[in-house]
């Protein structure tokens, strides 16, 4: 079988599973974020953290919630990474460094796992599980319930009873760790130890090699950690080599496997969006835009690869250098376009020695906004806020004002929506600037000229759209890196935030307006390619520059 066909397959696979769930597990992420019921446990945990179940928030509300429990788990994790020569269960690892203390726990908090760091040569086993663990739950947790706030701003209205207000920022936190995230996570962290992925408690260890000599192998509990990066779009590793490690993904199946955790929620909220708001056709919009640009990528990410020219690259079959021999070209493609159209940043490759174009294509997929289908939660509010801005171009067209699932879109919707959409590219293009007139960047790219821009400009967009994969030429473990990547990620995580929760608010407070022979049906096949081709021209115009000043140089010239 051809490396090209067994590509193929693995990707009709992969869709063939997410089909299987997307309806269920949609449907049942409905339920949990639409019920008034709470379980024993949940009640339990909001009488320990104090918080009032059945209060109803509006959108400042909402947001003080969020931003107080997440500088709260901030410091949390900053203690602990600084405390962690003085806890048990530390292997002998010494403290972390305040920059690189600070980095990670902004990183781990906003979702994104960026580390500047080698996970087996500096954090031991409370850090990794009681610390870096549990936020990736959290921090999922908090992107779900922000999308579910914008979800209820379109669903509902003023005199419905609940108008203005968007739920219970409690309440969805604890209700996507509890009946989401946990159960999913149990689940795949058992079938990826049924495969091979370790799950212990033991020290480092010193083991044989085939060629003489030792070295030293540490264990943890991997599996368990392994499943929720994925599943909670996370990203980051145990190891350094991250999913390319056989401790943390051991063949081809819990390749696609992983592939599978990172994309199933993304992809499952169409369709609890369109059960929620009352129209699943709606929900399908969103997944075929999603779709379409997820396949196209893939596709585009094998012809570069497959394809790559020069007569080493041609010898070998393609480029193969940086990929695992164990996923080969086909699985690496579908698992570096599924980790970079996300927020995930899991890696089970070397991005930085993908053809130019093949960089290329992992930095574009960031830079859309990883809306295909995006992180947990944020994926999907993304996406809505491009529906707004294509929504807003069509009634430009037509001279109408422009109306989305019975909303009016005007100046205060259009304004947050454009906010929005300028924070990101904002910090990525002006870091990335300020690095490149410092000394700093020239002592820690191993590369120059088009591939050492092109390291630069990945971190940051890494950074500021919360993925957290790297072009690992780059040392980014100095006190430069470590304290602007980290202020990206903050801004890059919370700044949007605060605007999808106003515009969810101000939605909210609006009485619907009746459907007309003038309203644009946003549910139809046209609307989806009209919000695929306004997804590609923002993009486009904001970082094709930049682009054109790295990777597309790098590809043109090889």
């Amino acid at each position: 079988m051809s490396s090209e066909l067994a590509a193929a397959l693995q990707l009709l696979a992969l869709i063939g599973a997410l089909a299987l769930v997307y309806r269920p597990l949609g449907d049942y992420m409905a339920r949990v974020y639409s019920s008034d019921n709470h379980l024993r446990v949940e009640r339990w945990i909001y009488k320990v953290i104090g918080a009032d179940p059945d209060a109803r928030m509006r959108w400042p509300a909402y947001l003080r919630g969020l931003l107080v429990f997440s500088a709260v788990s901030m410091l949390f994790l900053y203690a602990l990474q600084r405390f962690q020569g003085s806890l048990p269960g530390s292997l002998g690892f010494s403290s972390i460094d305040p920059d690189q203390a600070f980095n990670t726990a902004a990183s781990f908090v906003a979702n994104t796992n960026w580390q500047s760091y080698s996970g087996e040569q500096a954090m031991g086993h409370v850090v990794q599980t009681g610390g870096l663990a549990v936020q990736n739950f959290l921090s999922a947790a908090v992107g779900i319930a922000v999308a579910i706030a914008l979800v209820r701003g379109f669903a509902r209205a003023r005199g419905a009873g609940r108008g203005g207000e968007l739920g219970n920022f409690w309440v969805d936190l604890v209700r996507g760790t509890v009946r989401v995230l946990v159960p999913l996570s149990v689940i795949g962290a058992v079938v990826l130890v049924a495969c091979g992925a370790i799950q212990n408690f033991a020290g480092v260890h010193e083991v044989g090699q085939f060629a003489g000599g030792t070295q030293q192998w540490r264990g943890g509990a991997v599996a368990s950690q392994e499943v929720i990066k994925e599943l909670g779009t996370n990203g980051g590793g145990y190891f350094n080599a991250n999913s390319a490690h056989p401790f943390e993904n051991p063949n081809g199946f819990t390749n696609l496997f992983e592939v599978f955790l990172i994309l199933v929620i993304p992809f499952s909220l169409t369709r609890t969006f369109g059960r929620m708001v009352g129209n699943l056709r709606q929900g399908y919009a969103l997944l075929g835009t999603m779709a379409v640009i997820w396949i196209g990528f893939t596709v585009l990410m094998w012809w570069t690869e497959f394809a790559g020219h020069g007569t080493a690259l041609e010898a070998a079959g393609g480029a193969l250098e940086g990929k695992e021999t164990r996923f080969g070209i086909g699985g690496s493609s579908i698992f570096a376009v599924a980790t970079t159209l996300t927020s995930t940043g899991a890696v089970d490759s070397f991005h930085s020695s993908f053809t130019g174009f093949g960089g290329g294509i992992t930095m574009l997929g960031m830079m859309l906004g990883e809306i295909a289908p995006g992180g947990v939660g944020s994926g999907l509010y993304g996406m809505l806020i491009m529906a707004i801005i294509a929504v807003f171009l069509a009634g430009l067209m037509v001279g109408r004002t422009p109306e989305y699932l019975g909303k009016k879109i005007g100046t205060r919707q259009i304004t947050l929506a454009a906010l929005y959409i300028l924070v990101t590219p904002a910090l990525v293009l002006c870091f990335t600037a300020a690095s490149l007139v410092l000394d700093t960047p020239a002592h820690s790219m191993a590369n120059s000229g088009a591939h050492g821009f092109s390291e630069v400009l990945y971190a940051y967009t890494s950074g500021a759209n919360n993925n957290g994969s790297a072009f690992a030429g780059l040392n980014a473990d100095t006190q430069w890196f470590n304290t602007t990547i980290g202020l990206a990620m903050l801004l890059g995580r919370f700044v949007p935030m605060v605007f999808v929760l106003a515009l969810a608010g101000s939605l909210a407070e609006q009485t619907p307006v009746p459907t007309t022979a003038g309203t644009l049906r946003t549910e139809k096949p046209l609307f989806s390619g009209l919000l695929v081709g306004t997804i590609a021209i923002v993009a486009g115009l904001t970082y094709f520059p930049a682009l054109a000043l790295g990777p597309i140089a790098e590809g043109l010239a090889a």
